[in-house]
């Protein structure tokens, strides 16, 4: 079944003056327009495509990528406004996203940008986003474990430090004295379950956990030092001010990297700099 919102593996099924006529197995047919058609093009291909209603509220395939499908959330601009909603930078060529004011916590403004929810509306089959992102975000059943990797997306600050989606299912926390590299509303970052209480909260750090932390640490470090030609400036004396600025690290988990590679003869230290230790041949 072809749903707004989705991405679906197509088959060309006939070629038109407007474009490609795509088919699922069931024979639900969805034009790709002409834009998006190449000359190699075939009847009996398959493609990937993302499926939306057009402005005439027409089924239509895009090979575009939104920023967002339905499900996700995401952190988009208002590019235009009217009596009924806000429309938002969707990503896709000639189609915005709608906001209905119902689905609106505050008036959205053109040239902001907000965290919203992506969804389709069950009585038009259509695609909208909301600001209200309590009616899809629940921490009711928690689909998550500890030290699990997950996406998250920073909604907004709190007194602690940052709420963020985790998942695009549940609500997390991300605290000040866990963070040591600048993040802002908006962000999406790859972080891991530090725990899970229960009342269902779910704090969560950019960085693993345990002896995991330290490889992964040891692996960031790593890749920095070859980015900067093979010199970082820093030692097991620099001011945590220092090594965060330059590795997003803690001073406690810069240590243990640096121990790691040292210990392992990747790099060693002079001058007060790290240097890579160049393999022969």
């Amino acid at each position: 079944m072809l749903q707004a919102g989705s991405y679906h593996t197509l088959t060309v099924n006939r070629i038109s003056d407007y474009g490609l006529y795509l088919a699922d197995e069931e024979g639900n047919e969805v034009l790709l327009p002409n834009r998006y058609v190449s000359l190699a093009d075939r009847i009996g291909d398959t493609k990937e495509v993302f499926v939306y209603h057009d402005t005439e509220n027409r089924l239509t395939a895009t090979t575009e990528r939104p920023y967002a499908a339905a499900g996700e959330t995401a952190f988009l601009e208002v590019v235009d406004k009217n009596l009924h909603g806000a429309f938002l930078a969707w990503g896709i060529t000639a189609k915005d996203l709608f906001v209905p004011n119902s689905n609106q916590s505050f008036r959205m403004e053109p040239g902001k940008r907000y965290v919203v929810f992506v969804y389709r509306d069950n009585l038009s089959g259509r695609v909208v986003a909301t600001t209200k992102l309590n009616g899809f975000i629940s921490n009711e059943s928690v689909s998550v474990r500890p030290r699990q990797r997950v996406d998250i997306l920073v909604a907004r600050r709190i007194p602690v430090g940052y709420r963020v989606v985790v998942e695009n299912r549940h609500w997390g926390v991300l605290y000040d004295n866990q963070l040591f590299r600048p993040i802002h509303i908006g962000d999406r970052l790859e972080g891991y379950v530090n725990r899970i209480t229960e009342e269902g909260r779910i704090d969560i750090s950019l960085q693993r956990q345990g002896f995991d932390e330290v490889k992964d640490a040891a692996r960031r470090l790593a890749l920095l030092i070859d980015e900067a030609g093979g010199t970082l400036p820093l030692h097991d004396k620099s001011s945590p001010e220092e090594v965060a600025a330059v590795t997003g690290m803690s001073k406690k988990v810069f240590k243990r990297a640096l121990g790691h590679l040292l210990s392992h003869g990747a790099v060693y230290t002079e001058d007060g700099t790290i240097k890579a230790i160049k393999k022969k041949g």
